[in-house]
């Protein structure tokens, strides 16, 4: 598939999907969100891939939101299936068994903080700035950020945000644990990259299996999450990876782990 609207890389089991709306601050719209998803599609079928990155292009929006041009057009039914498609698309890509970072470079609103929030985790520049401003326009959040937000921050800060529409910077961010790392505009991408890189070093058996469980266990009580992980931990001792990793470790060397699942 050629793409419109997505840049699409892979490096060394890094893949990198930078949104490349520039002139309408990396907005979403149908035909970005189709793109999305085919190109996870992919990253689902290549197993060589360890890492998925997300950013925009410039250095001012990460994703300013929803396209507001094809937002206004849209009729009841048409808003549903639009929020549907979003929805679906956002749940595929915190599905994905491979970690998922995003690297906010400028304004995550709407959407774009929709997006962001579906992640494994964020990094933000100084100048990222996050919020749910659709209570503005009439509307409310629909790519998932009523359900996904407090989960994150807690009920009462979300609806904070919500129900004003606010937008908060980076270092507040990371102060109510949206953000997990704030760093300089220009050396942004090279600390995500960093950590991608350290990421795509272990095993990818054990990366999936910690990857779903954690988030298997956020929906259960304490004493099934820990049942959870007791099967996980046992799959994990199934696979060749900790056979290599425990090796490696007792002679004093590097683990080599290999990418695939099919060992």
């Amino acid at each position: 598939m050629a793409y419109q609207h997505i840049l699409f890389e892979i490096k060394d089991a890094i893949s990198v999907i930078k949104f490349n709306r520039p002139k309408a601050m990396n907005a979403l719209n149908s035909e970005l969100l189709d793109e999305l998803s085919h190109a996870l599609d992919e990253i689902s079928k290549n197993e060589s891939i360890k890492v998925l990155v997300l950013t925009g292009t410039g250095d001012k929006a990460f994703v300013a939101g929803a396209d507001i041009t094809e937002l206004a057009a849209l009729n009841s039914l048409q808003a549903k299936q639009f929020s549907k498609k979003g929805h679906d698309t956002f749940n595929r890509l915190q599905a994905l068994p491979i970690p998922v970072l995003a690297a906010v470079n400028g304004y995550a609103l709407g959407g774009g903080c929709e997006v962001a929030i579906a992640c494994d985790f964020i990094y933000a520049s100084e100048n990222a700035m996050f919020g749910l401003p659709e209570i503005n326009l009439g509307l409310m959040p629909g790519f998932g950020g009523t359900q996904r937000l407090p989960r994150l921050i807690g009920k009462n800060m979300a609806k904070e945000m919500i129900f004003t529409g606010k937008m908060i910077s980076a270092v507040e961010a990371k102060q109510l644990g949206l953000v997990n790392t704030v760093c300089p505009n220009e050396s942004l991408m090279e600390e995500v990259l960093k950590t991608a890189k350290t990421i795509a070093q272990k095993g990818k058996v054990s990366l999936r299996t910690a990857k779903e469980t954690i988030d298997a266990g956020m929906n259960v009580d304490l004493a099934s999450g820990c049942a959870l992980e007791v099967d996980g931990f046992a799959l994990c001792m199934a696979s060749a990876d900790s056979k290599e990793g425990t090796r490696a470790f007792l002679e004093k060397r590097k683990a080599d782990f290999k990418a695939g699942l099919n060992q």
